[in-house]
């Protein structure tokens, strides 16, 4: 899982090519779409290198036009603002002469102030749960065809559901609640912005397909057309992206092909770190989707 979290790093190594002008690339490991959470970490690499004298404290991002893998991301920074206690950055991710996805970004440094936070749920830790070779050995062959494929695939972030059977026995409706712990698979080097960066990148894991528990499907399902269409990220407190987080999330609304989802990462210490909110696309399909495997 090393190599992994290796290319994870390069790829969030944006190449400057002008100023306020970056690019990046994706992993070619044959996705049709470029992933949600890699142009949000990508774009805030972008931003936070515009920004040096605070660190991002939130993002508010919209993805306009699915990002083709196969070729490189520009990301072109507006300086909105720097004034004496926070800056204000806007970064376009460009393809193809279009843009796929805005997003605004605040940068402030942390003031001695009034302080509280709610507490996280209790849940078994990190520890007592299978990791994802025993959860694949348990439960691959309850799993679809596409889920077992994620779950083997070598990725830079490790998950670790709290509750299996939302991976595995979809076709009931049950409350649209998830919790998941989620952590880097290797140690990644101290520069906070980094760690910021990763954070932004597997925020965006899991999170649409907790408004489809409530009606016993995922974004695999045959008959779901799923996407990403904006996403907010709170920062909150100091953390380490390569230490494990609990992802709690729920979708308080379903409606009119839209579902909205909200998240609240946690440290194991109980800390809460970060908050996320999500809304997606999830369209029925009149005529669903062949070969992707039925539950």
């Amino acid at each position: 899982m090393a190599r992994a979290v290796d290319e994870l790093l390069e790829i969030l190594d944006l190449e400057k090519i002008e100023e306020n002008l970056f690019r990046g690339r994706s992993p070619q490991v044959g996705w049709q779409r470029v992933f949600g959470g890699l142009v949000i970490a990508q774009a805030l690499v972008a931003a936070q290198r515009t920004a040096p004298q605070a660190p991002a404290h939130s993002l508010h991002g919209y993805f306009l036009l699915g990002g083709d893998p196969s070729t490189p991301i520009v990301y072109q920074v507006d300086r909105i603002r720097d004034g004496r206690s926070f800056a204000t950055r806007r970064c376009q991710a460009i393809q193809h002469g279009r843009v796929i996805f805005s997003m605004a970004a605040s940068f402030f440094n942390a003031e001695d102030g009034l302080e509280h936070a709610f507490s996280p749920p209790d849940v078994p830790a990190p520890e007592n749960l299978p990791d994802e070779s025993d959860f694949l050995a348990r439960y691959g062959a309850q799993m679809p065809e596409p889920v077992r494929r994620y779950f083997q695939r070598e990725r830079p972030i490790e998950m670790r559901p709290v509750d299996p059977g939302r991976y595995i026995s979809r076709g009931k409706q049950d409350d649209p609640v998830q919790k998941v712990w989620v952590r880097a698979t290797a140690l990644l080097p101290d520069d906070p912005a980094l760690h910021r960066a990763t954070l932004a990148y597997f925020s965006d894991m899991t999170l649409l397909d907790t408004s489809l528990i409530a009606h016993g499907r995922s974004v695999f399902h045959p008959d779901i057309q799923a996407a990403s269409l904006d996403h907010a990220l709170w920062m909150h407190r100091p953390f380490r992206a390569d230490e494990w987080m609990l992802y709690v999330q729920d979708s308080p609304n379903a409606r009119g092909g839209l579902g909205f989802s909200r998240g609240a990462l946690y440290s194991r210490d109980g800390a809460l770190i970060a908050s996320v909110a999500q809304e997606g696309l999830i369209r029925l399909r009149r005529d669903p989707a062949p070969g992707l495997g039925q539950w």
